[in-house]
């Protein structure tokens, strides 16, 4: 009997989104068809450690994270090209320390240390396959700064702005504020350049609430971006699924905000309902499926067209692979479309889009897969060293190193 293919589903990290990545990867785990896969959660803590076992798929079990840790076994993958074991941290007496084989990754990490590349690097090391971006894809898509770069090369819309580093602000308030208001006018909306889930972001209307919003800001990141904010703005959302020569755009959807921006508790708490009244505790989350949202958006053919071109187009831009959801903004006073941001491991993985577009969440799961060992078997056929050895054609000691002759 052909063994099935076993899937590692990585989440949690060391980020401000960990728990938000818990619900996403409980989604993705509940949704990946377990007659053709074995699913092997992976869940990393806040401080770094490496967990798996079965009671990481319930999310009751993380209200008591001691108890959840002392359930499950410590893991680590060793960074060794070819190496798909995972070990335990603590080898037995007797036996080995191999606790399974992972086939392929599908990485369900938000935020910072996690969806920035860092990650992904790791994984590289050992050659498992995963179905995200790469290292420069993830880096360059977290850093708002960097891709708003990209993208402004590549002929895409994006929203007026300037930046700057902590260090700039620590040493210099006075310099930097006055170089923001001869770049933007008021209203702006300050944020960390590296964060996401709407953490750390604030707007700003005068130099009193600038001055608070970029103090926020550099309490998450070494880099503060600052934008224009749009007054008559309308956010719609569209997901892009596949590689970065060959993918296809979802619908639109337009999620719902309780004030000038899309918050935290807008994105995760449903507007940041609760349940019970005033004393009655927070709701219960369903990651970015709590979002209250219209989809699909209500907006014209040609609005919609030209959205779901540009979210291509971002996505190819930036050399992604895998889903990623792509915002934009629509400044309803002239009716201008900017790229606001990409998000390379989308919040749920974007399967509510997904879903209204026709692909379920276990197809959406099966795809990203194929994407993965795709790109595996793509950068096989790639030279990564030469059979030649140099040392074989140089001089011995050190002046053989400059100048060396065959």
């Amino acid at each position: 009997m052909k063994s099935k293919i076993n899937v590692g589903v990585i989440f949690g990290g060391r980020s401000v989104e960990n728990e938000i990545s818990v619900l996403t990867a409980i989604q993705t785990m509940e949704a990946i068809n377990t007659e053709k896969y074995d699913i092997t959660p992976i869940y990393i803590s806040k401080q770094g450690q490496w967990y798996t076992g079965e009671p990481l798929r319930k999310s009751e079990n993380y209200k008591n994270m001691e108890q959840l840790y002392a359930s499950c076994t410590e893991v680590y993958l060793r960074p060794t090209y070819g190496d798909n074991n995972l070990y335990k941290v603590k080898k037995p007496l007797f036996g080995n320390d191999i606790v399974t084989k992972i086939d392929v990754i599908i990485p369900a990490l938000h935020g910072t240390n996690c969806e920035d590349g860092s990650f992904q690097g790791t994984i590289e090391m050992t050659g498992i396959p995963y179905a995200s971006c790469n290292v420069l894809a993830s880096a360059n898509g977290m850093d708002k700064i960097t891709m708003k770069m990209v993208l402004k090369e590549s002929g895409i819309d994006v929203i007026d702005y300037t930046w700057f580093c902590d260090k700039e602000w620590f040493d210099r308030q006075q310099a930097v504020v006055e170089r923001i208001e001869k770049t933007l006018p008021y209203p702006m909306i300050v944020k960390p350049a590296d964060s996401g889930s709407s953490v750390g972001i604030s707007a700003a209307h005068n130099r009193e609430e600038l001055v608070e919003a970029i103090e926020s800001a550099v309490s998450y990141s070494k880099r503060i971006i600052v934008e224009r904010l749009v007054e008559k703005l309308k956010e719609i959302n569209c997901s892009v699924l596949g590689n970065y020569y060959e993918c296809e755009a979802s619908v639109c959807e337009a999620p719902i905000r309780s004030g000038e921006i899309l918050s935290y508790a807008d994105k995760y708490l449903g507007g940041g309902a609760t349940k019970g009244g005033a004393k009655g505790g927070v709701k219960e989350s369903r990651g970015m499926h709590s979002t209250v949202r219209e989809i699909p958006a209500n907006l014209t053919e040609n609005v919609t067209n030209h959205i779901r071109t540009t979210a291509v187009e971002t996505f190819k831009a930036l050399s992604c692979d895998g889903v990623a959801r792509i915002d934009f903004m629509i400044d309803e006073a002239d009716g201008n479309i900017y790229v606001n941001e990409i998000n390379t491991i989308p919040g749920s993985l974007s399967f509510y889009l997904w879903e209204a577009t026709g692909v379920s969440f276990t197809a959406l799961t099966e795809r990203l897969i194929e994407i993965a060992f795709q790109r595996k078997r793509d950068s096989s056929f790639k030279t990564t060293s030469y059979k030649e050895n140099i040392f074989n054609y140089t001089v011995s000691g050190a002046k053989g190193a400059k100048g060396c002759k065959r």
